[in-house]
């Protein structure tokens, strides 16, 4: 029987690890040390790609890579903080039928999974369905991953499931008439696509005209992509795995880049305790999402620049 081995592209979407730190760490550490396929591809075992996800956990709580490499792997998991884990922790959660649908997930039924989101979608209403059922349910899939009680491939599937379902009911509603013309995207390392579809479906609802453009967008292509399409805002989604310390010069970097008159907004769980940065709206939680397209709209209806709400 095969041992299981992930290519680089896999590594690097389950551990949020560039290929060129996969392969520079190669270099300067001799870790990871992957072994090679029969056209010369580096393939990665099990165990490295587990310490890796343990290496970027660390990393992002302010770690360096260099101490964490060299670190035997069992420190590893002991320094990283995990979430207590109940006898059962689908319990506490107050909502029954998302506890249900958890439990859907972890027992790989992926038809029950979808007669569930699509029911709650019929009932809810596509606002309802995205404040109410897929905001706090990623919410709940990423702590049963951090605390153990799910595996990579059961977030995955939660995940390709989930934007499936969003893409579809995006794709059914009438094209923004109202405006303003609202840029989506993520930075690079920032591959959580879920957040962006949220905000696109808050957007399109307020009858926002949503250019999607997927995750991972370098900088210099994002104010690119906002001139072109003539952009009056450009909306990024940063998740709670992305390491909050990096996000502040980011927006800073990018709000230089973009041409003057578009604003840059910032939303998901990744700014949430982030303290303002100049020039730059921060959204969250999603239901802001209204209230700030209302503002910008009365803005720009009296011939004003809107000022961004940084508290």
């Amino acid at each position: 029987m095969n041992t299981p081995s992930f290519n680089i592209a896999a590594v690097e979407r389950d551990t949020g690890l560039s290929k060129d730190v996969l392969r520079m760490w190669e270099r300067r550490y001799q870790f990871p040390l992957p072994d090679r396929d029969a056209n010369g591809e580096r393939c990665y075992s099990v165990e490295q790609v587990e310490r890796l996800r343990l290496i970027k956990r660390l990393m992002d709580q302010g770690h360096r890579p260099g101490k964490l490499i060299a670190t035997p792997v069992d420190r590893l998991a002991e320094l990283t903080p995990r979430r207590a884990v109940r006898d059962d922790p689908v319990s506490a959660i107050e909502d029954a039928e998302l506890a249900d649908m958890l439990a859907l997930i972890r027992q790989h039924d992926v038809a029950g999974y979808q007669q569930a989101i699509h029911g709650r979608l019929a009932r809810q209403g596509l606002q309802g369905f995205v404040l109410d059922t897929v905001s706090p349910l990623t919410q709940l899939v990423g702590e049963a991953w951090e605390d153990g009680r799910f595996q990579v491939f059961e977030e995955h599937l939660f995940t390709e499931l989930t934007k499936r379902l969003l893409r579809q009911a995006i794709a059914a509603m009438p094209g923004g008439s109202r405006g303003p013309r609202v840029l989506l995207t993520s930075v690079p390392d920032e591959p959580h696509v879920l957040g962006l579809l949220m905000a696109e479906a808050m957007f399109a609802l307020e009858g926002a005209e949503c250019i999607p453009l997927g995750t991972q967008l370098p900088l210099v292509d994002i104010a690119s992509a906002a001139a072109a399409h003539g952009a009056d805002i450009v909306a990024l989604s940063f998740s709670v795995a992305f390491p909050q310390r990096q996000i502040p010069d980011l927006l800073r970097q990018l709000s230089l880049r973009l041409p003057e008159n578009v604003a840059l907004w910032a939303g998901g769980g990744g700014v949430r305790r982030l303290a303002k940065v100049d020039g730059v709206l921060l959204l969250s939680p999603l239901d802001g999402i209204a209230n700030a397209l209302n503002d910008w709209r009365n803005a720009h209806s009296a011939g004003l620049l809107p000022a961004p709400d940084t508290r």
